[in-house]
């Protein structure tokens, strides 16, 4: 117990040190920790930084169908990908790869991040470049390294297809668009939410829905400041943070690829070296590898570099198992099946 007290103490210091400092390593143009906190419904007693994902969302049954057809036709990108070839959604809406795929063979510089519960991130893509779904999704449709198309492309090839002219004439009035395509596709990522995790039925107040060992890496993950950041519905996602606070998340510098400079090619400053979006935690423990450059193979070694490199911490192996079965209370349904 005493060893547990030194431990929260010891969280308790770096969170209040975390709310001070955060914002001087923030570019001005995002989020900061404390802005952040204000978006962050608090439950029962206050003690809770997280909330339950809903049990369902409404949204348009046409629409939706339509951009789900959308998601998974590799015929309308330039080079036979779909948004399914990377975001897979049979299995946890990524490619299970360190690095995602690229036109002509070959891998990105960058991991696959998880197509679900990314509407509940106010920020998208490992740089936080992007605020919204369509802005993101913009970027891909014209990225030559992923679908290697262009909308007047697109637009034309559906323009040819006498299903989709029927569906855009059912939906949008026959307006087949850059705007329209956009609606639909946004509109199904919009519906693929993972409700129902264990660690959602305990936020609506279902005591017996994490069991002890759970519960004590709830404790330790609150404890030692993780939630400080994977905070929210989506346990992250609406902040960026130095990849590397207290020691060199990226020890090998002979190995970095451009894209390891994180928030910093796009801003072009230099305090936003290593910074990336910090990831949502949902569904994390079926969602390996892990970090942006997909380095790391199982959740237990991500908790420990974390605790390593973000919080000056050698957690013991007690402590990273314990965290490691809370995480897996995180996972949700997609369909009411469990991912």
């Amino acid at each position: 117990m005493k060893s547990f007290n030194k431990v929260a103490i010891a969280a308790a210091i770096l969170f209040i040190a975390l709310l001070i400092i955060w914002p001087l390593q923030q570019t001005e143009d995002l989020p900061t920790t404390s802005d952040s906190l204000l978006n962050v419904d608090i439950l029962g007693d206050g003690s809770e930084l997280a909330r339950p994902i809903p049990e369902s969302v409404e949204l348009d049954a046409a629409k939706l169908a339509l951009g789900e057809r959308l998601f998974n036709d590799a015929g309308i990108s330039g080079n036979g990908f779909s948004c399914n070839t990377c975001h897979q959604l049979d299995n946890g809406g990524i490619d299970r790869l360190p690095r995602s795929l690229v036109t002509g063979g070959g891998f990105d510089e960058m991991n696959t991040p998880t197509i679900f519960n990314v509407a509940l991130n106010s920020l998208q893509t490992w740089t936080g470049e992007f605020t919204d779904l369509e802005s993101q999704l913009d970027m891909v449709v014209n990225n030559s390294k992923h679908f290697a198309a262009s909308w007047p492309e697109i637009i034309q090839r559906l323009q040819q297809d006498d299903a989709y002219r029927a569906a855009f004439k059912q939906i949008f009035a026959g307006v087949i668009s850059r705007r329209t395509i956009s609606a639909a596709i946004t509109t199904f990522e919009r519906s693929l939410l993972t409700p129902n995790a264990d660690f959602d039925r305990y936020l609506r107040g279902d005591s017996q829905a994490l069991n002890e060992t759970q519960l004590k890496g709830y404790r330790l993950f609150k404890s030692y400041g993780c939630i400080s950041c994977h905070q929210g519905i989506n346990l992250g996602g609406n902040l960026l943070a130095r990849f590397g606070i207290y020691k060199d998340g990226l020890t090998d510098k002979s190995t970095l690829t451009p894209f390891d400079y994180g928030r910093y090619n796009i801003t072009g400053k230099e305090r936003d070296k290593f910074v990336f979006r910090v990831p949502s935690l949902r569904n994390v423990a079926v969602t390996a590898p892990y970090f942006h450059n997909g380095s790391t193979a199982t959740l237990g070694d991500a908790i420990k570099i974390m605790a390593r490199i973000q919080l000056n911490v050698d957690m013991p192996q007690q402590d990273i198992s314990l965290i490691a079965s809370f995480l897996n209370a995180l996972t949700g349904e997609y369909r009411g099946k469990r991912l």
